[in-house]
């Protein structure tokens, strides 16, 4: 087993992990839960060879160990698996399985790629996946990209399997797959340290939980001995009430219809129409059309065919440009890439879509730009040093709220939500959650997506399913439960269509 106790970091005098405790038995599935910011990534790392630590002790079956790099760490059978996979998409799936250890003819350099094809079907045969091994990496499916990762740390001989998110960008299928996959290495005795924010996997695939806060151990719980409330205050250092706070808002006339949407290949004939102070919600399976379907509302992708209609009105919006005068925003699911500019200060990041209300001749008015820039720090209780700290430097959620922040400064009167929770901590999300209904009590109309069917359950008035590009059916708040929705979302015969 792995025991880590009295662990310590510190980076430039601000201190990440104080005097915390962690151990994994042989054959368990550990999760590490904590908000953002609580020192998870940063313990691991120090496991994993990434960090040293500044005070305390790692054992590793018995033996005190000191890790400086990664290949130390995996040398004694730890491997990691980050949540972007690192997968070279134009090498094959056993080059990929292979990489930095490639067999070669002595020292020419020459790869033994029938021995490498031959040995990585049969690690991925154990796995269950029967795959063409000689297959570019980048043809397949996240989940099994996934399963890859699980695959090369298996073929690195390892016992000790960290995983970071690993679901956050699989369709439920491919989760099912993962876990069965899991559960199998579980019976030979390997072991997982699975840190996710998502509840209801931890509660269904975990034995134990460790809870860290601010830093600091909080404790440990056993799955069968312990609840999601008891859990969430032991990350929280608060009772969160119930979980989705309460709908106050007052559902308007419609804002906003969409007739005969289509967009070449990913969805096909939308029609819904949304009110103001509604959310109305986008549920379905990954590659349903989801994201496609916001993406040519906003006019990010050019639709085949369909009308937009704004209170009643025909309008052109072939790109965002035009959504944006429309007073339409959208919060893009990938805020590092789509979102946010990382090496931006929050405020500059703030800025970006509202740069006309804080210039005139090209000149900014820096004051103003403060000014706008704390009030959304203290509307939306970003945690942060001010301003100018970097949004790199913030935790997930709260470079989530940054994003958000910089989309509500264009004062929208449409919100789409793609994703805006994902990879976001319990408490954030309630806060995010908040935000939410508070625009919808200011009469702000939500388009909301998302994978997380508690989510939906939880905040939206009706929901939209959609299959392979089509739309299924849409469901009223009281029709709303996780059976129905994955029923249309798998296929199932349409319902109420508007």
């Amino acid at each position: 087993m792995i025991e880590m106790s009295g662990i310590s970091k510190a980076f430039s005098g601000n201190v990440v992990l104080r005097d915390v405790q962690f151990s994994i038995a042989d054959g368990e599935i550990h999760a590490l839960m904590g908000e953002n910011g609580a020192g998870k990534s940063t313990l691991m790392k120090i496991l994993t060879g990434i960090y040293t630590r500044d005070t305390g002790e790692v054992k590793v079956d018995g033996q005190p160990v000191v890790f400086h790099s990664p290949k130390e760490a995996e040398a004694l059978g730890i491997a990691v698996i980050h949540q972007e996979l690192n997968i070279l998409p134009d090498l094959s799936v056993a080059e990929n399985l292979f990489l930095g250890k490639e067999k070669t003819y002595g020292k020419t350099g020459i790869l033994k790629t029938r021995e490498m094809n031959k040995e990585a079907t049969r690690v991925l045969s154990k796995l269950g996946l029967d795959l063409d091994v000689r297959q570019l990496a980048g043809e397949l499916s996240v989940g099994k990209q996934q399963i890859i990762e699980i695959a090369k740390a298996i073929a690195s001989d390892a016992k000790y399997i960290v995983m970071d998110e690993p679901t956050a960008a699989l369709t439920d299928r491919e989760i099912t797959t993962l876990f069965e996959t899991i559960r199998e290495l579980k019976e030979k005795g390997i072991s997982f340290v699975y840190i996710s924010h998502r509840m209801e996997e931890i509660f269904a695939i975990c034995d134990r939980i460790t809870i860290l806060r601010d830093g600091q151990y909080v404790g440990v719980r056993t799955i069968r001995d312990t609840n999601f409330d008891e859990i969430v205050q032991m990350m929280v250092g608060r009772e969160l009430g119930e979980r989705f706070p309460e709908r106050q808002a007052t559902i308007g006339n419609i804002k906003m219809e969409v007739k005969n949407l289509s967009c070449e290949n990913v969805c096909h004939d939308i029609n819904f129409t949304v009110r103001k102070g509604e959310v109305m919600a986008i549920a379905g399976l990954m590659g349903a059309g989801r994201t496609e379907v916001a993406q040519a509302i906003f006019g990010y992708r050019k639709k085949s065919t369909g009308d937009i209609f704004i209170d009643g009105q025909k309008v052109q919006i072939n790109n965002p440009i035009q959504a944006m005068n429309h007073r339409i925003a959208f919060v893009t699911e990938d805020r590092k890439s789509e979102g946010l500019v990382l090496d931006f200060s929050i405020k500059d990041n703030m800025m970006l879509t509202n740069l006309q209300k804080i210039s005139k001749v090209g000149i900014v008015n820096r004051a103003k730009e403060s000014e706008i820039c704390q009030n959304y720090i203290e509307q939306l209780r970003i945690r942060t040093s001010g301003g100018e700290q970097t949004a790199k430097s913030l935790s997930g959620g709260n470079q989530q709220k940054v994003v958000i922040a910089k989309w509500l400064g264009t004062e929208p009167e449409i919100l789409i939500l793609d994703e805006p929770t994902r990879g976001v901590d319990i408490g954030a999300k309630k806060e995010i959650y908040s935000i939410i209904n508070e625009l919808a009590e200011q009469g702000v109309t939500i388009i909301m997506i998302s994978s997380e069917l508690p989510e939906i359950i939880g905040m939206a008035d009706r929901v939209l399913v959609m299959h392979e590009g089509k739309q299924t059916a849409i469901l009223n708040k009281d029709e709303l439960t996780q059976e129905t929705i994955m029923h249309y979302a798998t296929g199932g015969e349409k319902g109420v269509q508007n």
